[in-house]
């Protein structure tokens, strides 16, 4: 049996997966980094199973082009989107630790006092933070899949990596 791709939107989404794999003790899947969901299609047209990993933000396209695509295709949808997952795994205070452990506590705390951010909770506050900078999401991606228990693992990543109780989106193909 030929092993599933994994198409997933970004950089940060492979760094996650990779981490996660290792901690796990499992082998990771070959992933795909398409730049984008809307490289979707054209990363459909190779034969073979694959799992897909996208944000829930996503959802009515993916639906759209996989009702076009006679690929067998797994869909795995993170709630908003990977920072907010890990976000949630990990704690805002976990991920305060992991941003204080980076020497960045002193800039986040800046941010979070912008008039635009006081009066947010700290969840959309870091997820903001994850954002705001070149590189932030590749870089905490990493971290904080390396910080994650590994009982909280969410499960559109168990599932992307083939572990488990991830389950799949609904309208598998």
């Amino acid at each position: 049996m030929v092993a599933p791709r994994v198409l997933v939107e970004g950089d940060s989404d492979r760094r996650a997966l990779e981490v996660l794999a290792r901690r796990l003790g499992v082998a990771c899947p070959e992933v795909v980094v398409m730049q984008g969901i809307t490289n979707l299609p054209a990363h459909l047209r190779d034969a073979g199973p694959v799992r897909l990993l996208h944000d829930a933000g996503e959802s009515d396209y993916v639906a759209r082009v996989l009702a076009r695509v006679l690929v067998d295709v797994t869909p795995f949808v993170c709630d908003a989107d990977l920072e907010d997952e890990l976000i949630r795994a990990v704690g805002v205070p976990g991920v305060l630790a992991v941003v204080e452990a980076q020497g960045e506590r002193g800039r986040y705390e800046r941010m979070a006092q912008q008039p635009a951010q006081r009066d947010r909770p700290d969840h959309a506050r870091l997820h903001r933070w994850l954002g705001a900078r070149s590189g932030h999401k590749l870089t905490y991606a990493g971290l904080l899949a390396d910080a994650v228990p590994l009982d909280d693992v969410p499960a559109a990543l168990l599932g992307v990596l083939g572990v488990g109780s991830g389950s799949p989106a609904s309208g598998r193909r």
